[in-house]
C-alpha cells in the first residue's frame, strides 16, 4: 500500500497492515468456525459486534484504562461528525463516512456546528476577489 499522497496516514497504514496480520492469524486458529463478512473489526469468529457486546468487551475497558469519564459509545460518531464538519470537511465527505443516506440528514442533524459558514463563503469570496485584482 503506497501512501505518497497521504503522509500523514502512514501510521494508520501501519497500524491497519499490522491488524490484518494478527486477524489472518485469528482466521487460522478459528477454521472452519470462521465467518468471512468482510468486516475490518470483526468479534473473534469474524461476525459483526454487537453494541451491547462491543461496549463490554472493548469500549468501556478501553475508557478505563485511558483513565477517561465515562460516556455512550454513540459519542463518539457524534464527536466525529462535529470534528469533521468544524474542519472544514465537505459535508458530502462526512455524510459519506457517517453513512447518511442523504447529505440533508447530516446538515439537519449537525447545522449547530456550522453557524459561521455563510461568514467562511463570504470571506472566502472576498480573498479570492481580491487576490486576483491586485
Amino acid at each position: 500500500m503506497r501512501c505518497n499522497h497521504y503522509g500523514s496516514l502512514r501510521s494508520t497504514v501501519r497500524a491497519l497492515v499490522e491488524h490484518k496480520r494478527r486477524q489472518g492469524e485469528g482466521r487460522l486458529r478459528a477454521g472452519s468456525e470462521w465467518q468471512d463478512h468482510g468486516l475490518v473489526f470483526p468479534a473473534s469468529l469474524g461476525e459483526p459486534y454487537s453494541v451491547p457486546g462491543l461496549t463490554k468487551q472493548g469500549f468501556k475497558p478501553a475508557l478505563a484504562k485511558a483513565r477517561l469519564p465515562k460516556f455512550c459509545l454513540y459519542s463518539l460518531r457524534h464527536a466525529h461528525a462535529v470534528m469533521l464538519l468544524s474542519n472544514g470537511v465537505n459535508p458530502k465527505v462526512a455524510a459519506e463516512r457517517l453513512g447518511h443516506s442523504t447529505i440533508v440528514l447530516t446538515l439537519d442533524t449537525y447545522q449547530h456546528v456550522l453557524p459561521d459558514m455563510q461568514q467562511q463563503a463570504a470571506e472566502g469570496i472576498e480573498s479570492l476577489l481580491f487576490k486576483t485584482a491586485s
